[in-house]
């Protein structure tokens, strides 16, 4: 493990041509901030490393501490000379530490002006946030969620400040949502051939609340849910006392007769379904089945809202928009597409069922606020060239992972068509002990228990590909000692 440690985004390792110099990314500020020479110290603390020449050690420093936030991003360094009496080295150290940062993307120097600090690109174009990199140690895989797009998320929140005064200048109460947010969400809709109005379109602040919002109303004496699903809902279907009916889902898809079961057990009720790209299976369900589910809720008289969360991470060659379940309740957010900080979320619906929600006394607490709204705004009217991106990166290192576990009998997987994450079927033994391992060598993954309703799936685990490639070779190579060889035939394909 000690090779492991460090981050792919400092050292030696990692250069970034002038071109992509360019391209960094620096917080605008209303005003310009000095670091000073005490404040450079307390925020390197004891930086000197006995495995690393000076420069190299106050280099690396320098760069975890801007990633941590000790020090702020588009702030001045200080001075050469009183940056070298600062931290007890010669001036010859710090401007070599300096020729480093500037070379690996972390400073800009201008002749005649002091340095300032920025993110490189590799830090604030990859897919996965920082706790999934491993680079505090241990890698977190229990969240399947992508890193902020730095560059194109600052923009926007520049953009939305600019243009915030009209919402500023009201009570700051969200109600239903911002027209211009319900109209733009509206057109997406309609434009994938599902005409909706903007009063059919109610914004809260992420899936959760909108799950929330519609359990309270309905309030479903059972609810039907698919096994495995995403354990939140979970969770908060327990939390309000509602009886959990199952039907079973696999990589190749639903049990229908099942789902008849579970929608019959629970008539007059609500079914809770993720048809795009299911978490943490990444099926995706056929048309037919859609059909099906259709006739089956209203044959049942049971409400079907449907999770579309992952419906925009379409990995196929050529993504393509299925049709939805005919008569379902629609809820949707920015959280897996564009940022999980980015508390904005929605429901589609009956113009009559909004109407009522957007009255409902949780609907203000559940709600997005104005300026978050603003800048959703801003990210949504042109979300395409991100998915684009994004899509075309979760390819390539879905692609990766499945080459390198492919091949192994000790598990089994479908590489599923959309999504963040591989569903692994463990052969030689419980999730739960694999993970107990896993976590001793600094993997932190999610047992298949904890995505199923009546706690069964314990030979699965959710492994997401959102970590880059260099950290999916560490993610393979834990798994791969965190499980036993006994009765493995196949070897494992050379790591590239």
């Amino acid at each position: 493990m000690d090779a492991w440690k460090g981050s792919d985004f400092r050292g030696s390792r990692w250069t970034v041509s002038r071109a992509g110099r360019r391209r960094l990314v620096q917080y605008r500020q209303t005003g310009l901030v000095h670091i000073t020479d005490n404040q450079l110290a307390a925020a390197l603390g004891a930086w000197r490393r006995p495995d690393a020449g000076l420069a190299r050690a106050l280099a690396d420093a320098i760069g975890d501490a801007t990633l941590d936030g000790r020090l702020r991003v588009g702030s001045r360094l200080p001075a050469e000379r009183r940056a070298a009496a600062a931290l007890g080295v010669s001036r010859g150290t710090v401007i070599a530490a300096l020729g480093i940062l500037r070379d690996e993307g972390w400073v800009d120097t201008r002749r005649g002006s002091a340095s300032t600090l920025r993110l490189p690109p590799e830090a604030t174009a990859r897919i996965a946030p920082s706790s999934a990199l491993g680079e505090d140690g241990a890698i977190d895989l229990r969240r399947a969620v992508p890193a902020a797009p730095h560059a194109l998320y600052q923009r926007a929140v520049l953009r939305a400040a600019e243009r915030s005064g009209p919402v500023l200048a009201e009570s700051g109460e969200a109600g239903p949502g911002l027209p211009e947010l319900r109209s733009l969400i509206a057109d997406r809709y309609t434009r994938e051939r599902l005409a909706t109005r903007p009063e059919q379109i109610l914004i809260t602040s992420g899936t959760r609340s909108a799950l929330a919002l519609l359990s309270t109303h309905l309030r479903p004496r059972a609810v039907a849910v698919e096994i495995p699903t995403y354990f939140d809902p979970l969770a908060g279907f327990r939390t309000i006392g509602t009886r959990l009916v199952g039907c079973r889902v696999t990589a190749d898809g639903w049990d229908l007769d099942q789902l008849d079961d579970a929608l019959r057990t629970a008539t007059g009720g609500m079914a809770y379904l993720v048809p795009d790209f299911q978490n943490p299976t990444g099926a995706l369900m056929p048309k037919a089945a859609r059909r099906t589910v259709a006739r089956l809720a209203e044959r049942h008289r049971v409400t079907v809202v449907v999770d579309e969360t992952m419906r925009d991470l379409d990995l196929r060659d050529t993504p393509a928009p299925v049709q939805r379940i005919p008569g379902s309740i629609l809820i949707g957010s920015a959280a897996k597409t564009i940022w999980a900080g980015l508390r904005v979320g929605w429901i589609r619906g009956p113009a009559a069922l909004v109407g009522v929600l957007a009255h409902h006394p949780l609907c203000e607490p559940l709600s997005a606020a104005p300026t978050q709204q603003l800048v959703a705004i801003e990210l949504l009217r042109d979300l395409e060239p991100l998915l684009r991106d994004r899509r075309a990166v979760l390819r390539r290192q879905r692609d990766h992972l499945s080459g390198l576990l492919a091949g192994d009998d000790r598990w089994r997987f479908t590489v599923p068509p959309g999504g963040l994450a591989l569903w692994l079927r463990l052969t030689t033994m419980r999730a739960d002990l694999v993970t107990t391992r896993a976590r001793a060598h600094g993997l932190e993954l999610s047992p298949g228990p904890s995505f199923a309703a009546d706690a069964t799936h314990s030979h699965h685990l959710r492994l997401p590909y959102t970590p880059p490639i260099s950290t999916l070779d560490r993610i393979a190579t834990v798994l791969d000692l965190a499980c036993p060889t006994t009765g493995r035939t196949s070897a494992r394909p050379a790591r590239r």
